[in-house]
């Protein structure tokens, strides 16, 4: 028999009984607040996450500024994942890269040499194969770090420092953007023009309390990199800069070209922000496959440095408007950008801001850099000073000093002591060259000292005075307009400001693509569309036990209507309709007809009339477009007692001016058009009068021209009509002879 293995002995040292529940709620939150304080979302004073400001630290301290060689891309992030980032190369890279490209970053901060990749959404080359150096633009964003402007913090392996942020003259969070998804959280600020961002900041050091309202009238909305055009309301655009939240709607540009023989294309010169042009391409491509797209014909691409994407239409008849609506409805040629402003505020708390509300935060840490700055010049001012003091001191007793150093066993303390200097001056003096003591080197230290106790008392005046602190933090953003505003090319705004586009509608027959199809519909109801015009005398299979009905040539533009015999007119698209392959679909499914049947079916045509009838005998005539309905429960036109039926109409063809009617009971009336009224909705009037029965047909046709009906295959015509000849609601007599026993026209 097997012995029982010996339970472990419990472990060693104290042990804490934590919930299940609790000890994940612990982790998960730690893990939460490291994705948003160090990862996610962006410091509202610099508009930077973590590893974008250690990017452009480490490019410093790697001594690669504006002016200055380029380093391979690799050496940067070698420098950033060993010192201050130890997360993967990729992500790294990945964050430099898109630091570099034009077309993703409104104020490039990384200058890049080699492939950074493209707007089509390529990759760009190996870290390896790149170089890289500072932007203009990022030397402004580290402006002063040397300068004690902001505080540092121990890196991850505490051998080194980094800055908790950047002194930012720049005011990158708006100019630049940022998106980042968190834990429970996401940001997403739009680019913004640098001119219109220093016009409202400046506006806010005159009026701290300033509306929106206000800011907006210089911020007039987003400055993306890629252009376009920002068709947004003005209120909308307002109201999600006072909350913080909202979207921008944002279009690409396009022209029309005029080609020779009368034919166009349209070209679209610049697409929106963040969107592949390779796969917008694709995308319209497939659409056009899936002839989604009726009114386009080809799309190619032409782009070089610039983008150029061609739009050829189906023909030169195409309305330029129509074809582009298509595509802003359906591809991502039209957007719309989420503005979502959560960010870290100066205490490190995430919270969604206001547009005043960052312009606020980066001027309070505009004048927070300015205050430690003056500061910090003041203290280095006020040591070499104290330098200077002493070397004067020097010069006034030159012979004297010279003597002491010769003889005195102790000459630091004897100076000291003689002409009460500190050991900072004693020191200086000790360590002079004899070359400094020429007389021109005297007046240059009496020059240097005069302008230091100059700049020092600028600097503490500077300090007590609030209103000479937001001059010149002012002043700071008035150049930083002049060197990046619109009058530069990088500061000229790209994307457009437009109107909110009005609704085009779009025709039917432009959003179907026109093909020549024939309706056929069965006895039982069962409809369907076959390719091309069939002939009804072509073989069309039926379901066992069905028989063909209506069979009418159309096109995929129109319009089926179908008259019911409750009165009412219902409309299908052709296009709806299923294709010829089966047996189709019953009519039923596609309106809702109910326990009634279809009195007849044919293709709409605008301006023509109809006669309708019941079978009372009661009709009028109507408009064709007053039958059109918008929804499938049809649109009631005959109105009906209780008994009566809707049982025929006629088409009336310029220059008819008769009617001719026959009932149940073979009693065939002809009478004037003119005696029929026209209107949209009714019982109408009697048309003729019956002992027996009701009324069976109804036709229009033009007197001189005789009234043709059709017996069997072949069609005739009568033109003796005097003895049918009468007016409305008489009965009428017997036919002539041959008319058909159906008595149906």
């Amino acid at each position: 028999m097997a012995k029982t293995k010996a339970a472990p002995p419990p472990p060693s040292g104290d042990i804490n009984i934590v919930s299940l529940a609790d000890a994940l709620s612990t982790r998960y939150l730690s893990y939460a607040l490291s994705t948003i304080m160090a990862r996610s979302l962006p410091d509202v004073r610099d508009g930077l996450k973590p590893v974008h400001r250690r990017l452009l630290y480490a490019m410093r301290q790697l001594h690669l500024d504006p002016g200055s060689g380029f380093k391979k891309s690799a050496r940067v992030v070698g420098d950033v994942m060993g010192k201050f980032h130890p997360h993967g190369d990729s992500s790294i890279y990945d964050a430099m890269v898109r630091l570099a490209q034009d077309f993703a970053q409104r104020y490039p901060m990384v200058d890049g040499q080699g492939n950074f990749g493209n707007i089509d959404g390529d990759n760009p080359a190996a870290m390896r194969y790149t170089e890289a150096r500072l932007t203009e633009v990022a030397a402004l964003m580290l402006e002063g770090i040397n300068e004690d402007a902001v505080d540092f913090r121990p890196t991850y392996d505490g051998e080194g420092s980094e800055p908790l942020v950047l002194p930012g003259t720049f005011p990158n969070l708006l100019a630049n953007g940022a998106q980042g998804i968190a834990v429970g959280m996401a940001t997403s600020i739009p680019p913004h023009n640098i001119g219109e961002i220093c016009d409202a900041a400046l506006h806010l050091i005159k009026a701290p309390n300033a509306s929106i309202a206000t800011l907006v009238k210089h911020i007039k909305g987003p400055d993306f990199p890629t252009g376009g055009i920002l068709v947004e309301d003005p209120e909308a655009i307002l109201e999600a800069y006072k909350t913080g939240r909202g979207s921008f709607r944002v279009r690409a540009k396009w022209i029309k070209e005029e080609l020779k023989g009368g034919t166009w294309q349209a070209v679209i010169t610049e697409i929106p922000y963040q969107v592949p042009k390779s796969r917008l391409i694709e995308k319209i491509a497939d659409l056009l496959q899936q002839k989604k797209l009726p009114l386009l014909d080809d799309v190619h691409d032409e782009s070089t440095t610039d983008v150029r994407i061609v739009l050829e239409p189906k023909s030169r008849n195409v309305d330029p408007d129509h074809l582009m609506e298509q595509l802003f409805r359906q591809t991502d040629l039209e957007i719309r950008f989420p503005l979502n402003m959560n960010v870290l505020g100066a205490d490190q708390t995430p919270r969604v801001m206001s547009l005043a509300e960052v312009l606020r935060a980066y001027l309070d840490h505009r004048r927070e850099v300015l205050l430690r700055r003056s500061r910090f010049r003041l203290a280095d001012i006020e040591r070499r000073l104290e330098v200077l003091g002493g070397l004067l001191i020097a010069y006034l007793n030159i012979d004297e000093v010279i003597r002491i150093i010769r003889r005195e066993d102790d000459p630091k303390a004897k100076m000291i002591k003689k002409w009460e200097l500190t050991e900072v001056q004693a020191d200086a003096i000790l360590n002079m060259k004899l070359k400094a003591l020429r007389k021109l080197e005297e007046i240059e230290i009496r020059k240097e000292n005069d302008d230091l106790t100059a700049e020092r008392k600028t600097l503490k005046g500077l300090l007590k005075d609030e209103d000479r602190q937001w001059e010149r933090v002012g002043a700071e953003i008035a150049e930083m307009k002049k060197r990046f505003g619109p009058k530069t090319p990088l500061g000229k705004r790209r994307t457009d400001l437009g109107t909110v586009p009005a609704d085009v509608e779009i025709p039917m027959e432009a959003m179907v693509e026109r093909e020549a199809v024939t309706v056929v519909s069965s006895a039982k109801g069962w409809v369907r569309a076959l390719k091309g015009h069939v002939a009804a005398d072509d073989e069309i299979k039926f379901k066992e036990g069905d028989r063909p009905r209506f069979h009418l040539q159309a096109e995929t533009t129109d319009k089926l209507i179908v008259f019911g015999t409750n009165g009412r007119f219902y409309t299908i698209g052709i296009d709806k309709l299923p294709g010829g392959r089966g047996y189709g679909e019953p009519l039923k499914l596609m309106i809702d007809l109910g326990e009634q049947d279809p009195v007849g079916m044919f293709v709409y045509k605008p301006g023509r009339k109809l006669i309708v009838a019941s079978t009372a005998g009661r009709g009028f005539v109507v408009p064709e477009d007053e039958v059109i309905a918008q929804t499938r429960a049809g649109k009631q036109v005959l109105n009906l007692t209780e008994g009566e039926e809707a049982t025929a109409y006629a088409f009336v063809e310029e220059g008819h001016d008769h009617v001719a009617v026959v009932g149940t009971n073979r009693k065939l009336l002809l009478f004037p058009l003119s005696e029929l009224p026209e209107m949209t909705r009714g019982r109408g009037v009697i048309l003729q009068k019956y002992k027996d029965g009701g009324l069976s047909d109804v036709k229009s046709f033009r007197l001189k021209e005789g009234l043709s009906w059709r017996s069997g295959d072949r069609s005739r015509t009568e033109t003796g009509l005097k003895d049918w000849l009468g007016q409305r609601a008489q009965a009428g007599r017997l036919p002539p002879q041959g008319f058909p026993r159906s008595n149906k026209f």
